[in-house]
């Protein structure tokens, strides 16, 4: 006689909350970190505002999503960077090839090839401006990634020169490997990767553009980031 694992119960109840397409098509959009409202959540996901506030609830209740209420509206956000994470991890099994959908015009391929270029992972850059900052990193010995993604003391002191704070009461790793589903390859996440990007959209180094999660490297980025970590302008557009 066999006993079932206790943990199988609340797996299969989690596989449940992200196993519907609209349901993963707000926690994609949630990706960017901001909170938003159940009308813009209904309407990129291209359901009625009824429908969408069902799915919220069961996302709510399940511990995916916080909200919070404004007068009459209601606002929701990915609970915290481990939801965060686990969608990021999802989303990176997907190959952008294969089953993927095709963008239907213009518009949508441009969109794709600005979030491919860079973008915001939860509270990290991603894309091609995550890749190569992480490289950079690594190639100046800052981060190491040979056993794990680690800062090592010389990365430290570097964030400290930088100007951007790191958090050391957090509970979250101070660096952490990130498979990003573009690349295909790991970028900085953690505590570091955090400040990071905050601090590159603080200072005015990156922009958002679109409605989505594409973010820009300024010409002011450009100049300070190849100053810090030697990435020729070029991989930074």
């Amino acid at each position: 006689m066999t006993t079932k694992d206790p943990r199988a119960h609340p797996l299969a109840r989690l596989a449940g909350l992200v196993a519907d397409e609209t349901r993963a098509a707000c926690l994609l959009a949630l990706l960017d970190g901001r909170a938003w409202t159940a009308g813009e959540l209904a309407r990129h996901a291209g359901v009625a505002a009824s429908t969408l506030s069902e799915h919220l609830g069961k996302l709510v209740a399940g511990g995916l999503l916080t909200e919070e209420r404004q007068g009459r509206h209601r606002y929701v956000r990915l609970a915290d960077a481990r939801v965060a994470q686990l969608v990021e991890d999802l989303a990176a099994q997907v190959a952008p090839g294969g089953d993927a959908v095709r963008p239907r015009n213009l518009r949508e391929s441009t969109a794709g090839s600005a979030m491919a270029r860079g973008r915001t992972c939860y509270d990290h850059l991603a894309g091609r401006l995550g890749i190569a900052v992480t490289d950079a990193l690594t190639a100046r010995e800052l981060l190491r990634q040979d056993t794990g993604f680690a800062l090592t003391d010389a990365g430290v002191a570097w964030f400290d020169s930088a100007g951007i704070r790191l958090d050391r009461t957090s509970r979250r790793p101070l660096a952490r490997a990130c498979l990003d589903w573009t690349e295909r390859r790991p970028h900085l996440a953690g505590v570091a990767g955090a400040a990071l990007c905050r601090h590159a959209l603080d200072a005015g180094w990156c922009v958002r553009i679109g409605s989505e999660r594409a973010v820009k490297v300024t010409a002011t980025g450009e100049r300070i980031v190849s100053e810090l970590l030697g990435i020729p302008a070029r991989a930074l557009q």
